[in-house]
């Protein structure tokens, strides 16, 4: 079955409606929950032999991006459920589908408006141990745990069960006329699999905001999922793009390694430098993928523009 007839079955077994087109050579799917909103999801099948292949994929999706964004972008379809809301979209990596299955199919249905809410007022946001945040971060966030300084939950008052949890880094410090500047990353959220916290991650910066007095916040929106509009509710402003990141996959158990960080006018290595001949940096059954990169969000508190 192809891949985008799988995640298209799912999806109308999910109760939505979902159609299959053909948009500048990628195979998308336009699915519409029974609340009426719209969303994209453009399949992403691990298909590329090399990272030049893989940079092609990385530019088509890019491409149908722009086509959507072009032919339904607010004020052209006044009727139309984009029309006020924009577009949504959301990519799905064939590797993380196949090795992280039950996860990426809660977070699609949560996508589809099929999710448990808790509203963030019947949550206690509280400092837990990295060992707490570390397991809930393997059962339910895409990249699992981090290497972070500060880790915070939301426990619903009523179960006292740990519904959402964040990680921070320690302070990067610099001088900025005269005085000391410290900026963290926000590095990861994520809500139990199901669940959606309105207001949760809000509460949890509001409260690492009050016991850490941070100068700046920054973090990354991965624009397989989202655009950032959930950083901008919160007051952080868009500060630049996170290049792609290229990978390899093991056709075998679809894990996936960095090979390195992908510029769109070429791939470079982490330290800027050409990286080997990419046809020969693994055996010929390696498989290639570049994800769609991140846009940086800043939140400046005492930091002056």
């Amino acid at each position: 079955m192809d891949f985008h007839r799988e995640i298209q079955d799912f999806v109308t077994q999910s109760g939505a409606g979902c159609t299959a087109m053909l948009l500048g050579g990628q195979a998308i799917l336009k699915a519409v929950p029974s609340n009426g909103s719209i969303l994209y999801i453009l399949p992403a099948e691990i298909k590329a032999r090399t990272a030049e292949e893989a940079a092609e994929e990385y530019h088509i999706r890019t491409e149908v991006r722009r086509l959507l964004q072009d032919t339904f972008h607010p004020g052209i379809m006044d009727d139309s459920h984009e029309s006020t809301e924009g577009i949504q979209t959301v990519t799905i990596a064939e590797d993380r589908w196949r090795s992280q299955n039950s996860l990426y199919k809660a977070r699609l249905m949560s996508h589809l408006g099929r999710f448990r809410s808790i509203f963030a007022r019947n949550c206690s946001a509280e400092r837990i141990d990295r060992r707490t945040a570390n397991g809930f971060m393997d059962a339910n966030h895409n990249y699992g745990p981090s290497v972070c300084r500060y880790c915070y939950g939301l426990t619903e008052k009523a179960s006292g069960r740990l519904v959402a949890a964040a990680t921070f880094s320690n302070a990067r410090k610099w001088l900025k006329d005269g005085h000391e500047i410290r900026s963290y990353e926000w590095i990861r959220y994520a809500s139990e699999n199901g669940t959606r916290i309105p207001g949760g991650m809000g509460k949890i910066l509001k409260r690492f905001m009050e016991d850490i007095r941070p100068d700046d916040i920054m973090s990354y929106a991965d624009l397989e999922w989202s655009d950032g509009n959930v950083y901008r509710k919160l007051g952080f402003r868009e500060d630049g793009k996170k290049e792609p990141v290229l990978f390899t996959i093991d056709p075998v158990d679809w894990s996936r390694k960095i090979f390195r960080t992908a510029r769109t006018s070429g791939t470079m290595s982490h330290s800027g430098t050409e990286s080997p001949t990419p046809g020969t940096a693994a055996d010929t059954d390696t498989l290639w993928y570049m994800n769609d990169g991140s846009l940086k969000y800043r939140l400046r508190l005492t930091v002056p523009e």
